[in-house]
């Protein structure tokens, strides 16, 4: 299992203070890591068995298959204090750079024929940003991919509600999923790199990360 050390952490505020949630500060990698094991026992992730950036883009071309990604470079953790899910401008957002990598990894993605059928995308502003920059199909908002660092105590029910849409999915062709990398980490026991993607196989009662997709580099 591999954690990065921006894995945003928990907040146990009520949801009418996930607000104050964006000014915690970062934990560190020892206790991202205790986390990230316990959420993947309860989700059911199998241990991933590849390396991060593996790259093998042969994994999207499986029938059914599904590509979990991390939004884009947005410099920061969590989100500003006061801010508002319905007010971009009051979230953390995606760098100029983080901007360039979602179009970067979008023309990767049609430059090798990936058959994207369905986007679906965290309510928040940098995912939604990210898959309108990919540019690979109609973006459709789907809440339970919504934040689970600053919904913590609501973790669990975002979790199963995510296996839930990601094994109900057989194609044809791939369903793309832009979300945080702590719901990623969740889902599958692989913390995703900002514009990352986790290649995911759904079966019948268990998640299992096939390969991982970095950010193609940018001349």
């Amino acid at each position: 299992m591999t954690v990065h050390a921006d894995v945003e952490p928990p907040c146990s505020a009520p949801p009418a203070r996930w607000a104050a949630c964006g000014a915690r500060a970062a934990i560190g990698r020892r206790a991202a890591l205790a986390r990230c094991l316990a959420v993947v026992a309860l989700a059911g992730a199998e241990p991933t068995a590849f390396a991060s950036g593996s790259n093998d883009w042969s994994a999207l071309r499986r029938s059914g298959a599904i590509a979990l990604m991390r939004h884009a470079e947005a410099p920061g953790i969590g989100d500003p204090a006061g801010w508002r899910l319905d007010d971009c401008a009051t979230q953390r957002n995606l760098s100029e750079n983080g901007r360039a990598d979602a179009r970067a990894m979008g023309e990767r993605l049609r430059a090798e024929r990936i058959d994207v059928r369905r986007v679906l995308s965290s309510p928040w502003c940098r995912c939604r940003d990210t898959a309108e920059l990919l540019r690979v199909g109609r973006v459709d908002i789907e809440p339970t991919f919504g934040n689970a660092y600053v919904m913590s105590e609501r973790r669990g029910a975002l979790t199963e509600g995510g296996r839930a849409v990601l094994r109900a999915w057989r194609g044809p062709g791939v369903l793309l999923v832009v979300t945080h990398g702590e719901n990623i980490a969740a889902l599958t026991g692989h913390s995703p790199a900002s514009g990352e993607i986790v290649v995911v196989e759904a079966s019948a009662d268990a998640l299992r990360a096939i390969a991982t997709l970095t950010v193609p580099a940018r001349r």
